[in-house]
């Protein structure tokens, strides 16, 4: 292949897979605007007009703004890659550093910095303008900055040691780096895991052990009756950033531990919180973590073995504007444009996930009682106000939970 041909897939690549996500949003906008005005019948009970108009603007709201942002997006990667954006910041890091590996990193920091900041007025849009419309956010300016700081330090401190070992790997290791470097990739990854919950978390937010006796000897039964052991059980304090209530898992080994949101303990009783937390246990007792993690590392690896054939070609350099071929350049290129060529993996991805919601919901239904999952979930729709009729393409797509009509009715099934 010559670098003009690649240049020509590439950006037909980009266009197929940007005109699929525009077309994919409008599919998805006209099907709720057709189902905006009634109710569901399964809903039509529980859930007031009201609430699903709500959830219905809420959600085109965003998938429009997504619609804006998919453009900016193919514009942005155009400009770094065939416009050339990339050779220019390289060209400029070349001439400050002269150790190749110092190069190397400026020139991918350089970038992933000048992403972020372009990015920014988006993020900013969407949590200011259109999250505030909603009544979700309740995050102020200020900590959003403090947030964006503590990332910025926190990706400095572990991700540069990170990104400069892998690039001595890839320029020592021969023919075989990409084994190395994934081996360092999975060790890091692990790392992270077993830090994030005591030295990570914590950063951001403030974590409380569960005051709630009651609830916590509930929660502590259910765990014990799953055989399931954790450091602790947290109250995150997830409401000075957004109305959106959660729980979840972190953690690996015997770091692992057990966080609810406070918005999340607000508005659910004792027996929903525990077929919620019933439902995150399945998560455990199937192993999807695990499957997760073991597939995350796979494909990791196919990725930088396809890396490691690419880097021995010049056309996949020249085709991405890149004059000058090294390693680093060969990494950033790789991993911005792997999205472009990736996007037909998402409806497998997102199958896999909603599998494993299937298979958590059906043991939580055996833990608990599965109306009281039905009966939380309803609520969290409602506060979250998550759309009842997306386009069921569109949900192929992108969602990693089944619908709601669809889930809720599986567990209806097993209630009855």
């Amino acid at each position: 292949m010559t670098a003009s041909q690649f240049t020509y897939v590439f950006i037909a690549a980009l266009a197929a897979t940007t005109l699929a996500k525009l077309w994919l949003a409008r599919r998805h906008l006209a099907h709720i605007a057709s189902h905006r005005s009634a109710v569901p019948d399964a809903f039509h009970e529980i859930i007031r007009i009201a609430e699903h108009q709500k959830a219905a603007d809420y959600t085109s709201a965003k998938t429009r703004f997504d619609m804006l942002g998919t453009l900016f997006d193919a514009v942005l990667l155009l400009a770094f890659t065939v416009g050339g954006g990339i050779q220019f910041i390289a060209d400029r890091c070349n001439s400050w550093f002269s150790a190749p590996i110092a190069q190397g990193v400026a020139t991918i920091v350089a970038v992933l910095v000048l992403y972020s900041v372009l990015e920014a007025p988006f993020n900013i849009y969407r949590t200011f303008v259109i999250e505030a419309r909603f009544g979700f956010n309740k995050m102020t300016f200020r900590l959003y900055l403090l947030d964006a700081l503590k990332g910025m330090l926190i990706g400095a401190v572990l991700g540069l040691p990170l990104l400069s070992g892998v690039l001595w790997l890839m320029g020592r290791m021969g023919s075989y780096w990409w084994l190395y470097v994934w081996v360092v990739w999975v060790v890091f990854n692990l790392l992270i895991l077993f830090i994030y919950p005591s030295f990570i978390a914590p950063l951001f937010n403030k974590f409380s052990p569960l005051q709630d006796e009651t609830m916590k000897a509930r929660i502590e039964s259910l765990l014990r009756r799953c055989g399931f052991t954790a450091q602790g059980l947290f109250v995150m304090d997830g409401s000075k950033r957004s109305a959106h209530g959660n729980a979840y898992f972190t953690g690996f080994g015997k770091t692992k531990r057990i966080v609810f949101f406070d918005t999340l303990l607000e508005r659910l009783s004792i027996n929903e919180v525990e077929a919620v937390l019933a439902h995150e246990l399945g998560h455990f007792k199937r192993r999807h973590v695990v499957k997760r993690i073991v597939a995350t590392f796979a494909l990791s690896l196919v990725f930088l073995w396809v890396l490691g054939l690419l880097m021995q070609t010049t056309w996949f350099y020249q085709g991405l504007g890149v004059t000058t071929p090294n390693t680093a350049l060969a990494l950033l290129l790789f991993f911005i444009t792997l999205p472009v060529f990736s996007f037909l993996l998402g409806p497998v991805i997102s199958a896999y996930s909603r599998k494993h919601e299937f298979e958590a919901d059906a043991y939580a239904a055996k833990q608990t009682d599965a109306g009281d999952l039905v009966s939380a979930l309803v609520k969290l729709y409602q506060d979250n106000a998550a759309t009842l009729t997306p386009d069921p393409l569109y949900s192929r797509f992108y969602d990693s939970h089944p619908p709601a009509m669809v889930r809720i009715s599986h567990l209806q099934s097993a209630h009855a």
